[in-house]
């Protein structure tokens, strides 16, 4: 089977602070053992601390700026970036310029699951 997705649709999560578009996943390719989004986060917004017990995630900053905090650790991400969130790592972005910061977010299953903290 092969996956042809496109961002020129509604997010399929939309929130006070941003949204999400997912691109890959079970969900949409029942073989696929990835999972690729794209997540935006208004200007002045951050998306709820949380972790992933099953599985990494690789964040690409597109545009815009964004304090990730994992774990204890806060991390200043521009355009070009990358961060890798290790599996079970407590973490979030908070949107520190003036316009929304995009990014690509990956996940090393195609079933991510997400708890809240």
């Amino acid at each position: 089977m092969v996956t042809v997705t496109t961002l020129d649709k509604e997010p399929d999560l939309k929130a006070e602070w941003g949204a999400i578009w997912w691109l890959c996943n079970r969900k949409l390719d029942p073989e696929t053992d990835l999972t690729l989004g794209v997540v935006e986060i208004k200007p002045g917004h951050s998306n709820p601390r949380h972790y992933h017990p099953n599985c990494e995630e690789l964040v690409f900053v597109l545009e815009g700026e964004c304090d990730h905090s994992l774990g204890d650790e806060v991390f200043s991400l521009k355009p070009g970036q990358m961060l890798r969130i290790p599996t079970g790592a407590v973490h979030n972005a908070v949107n520190t310029g003036n316009r929304p910061v995009r990014m690509v977010i990956a996940y090393s299953t195609g079933e991510r699951q997400t708890v809240g903290v």
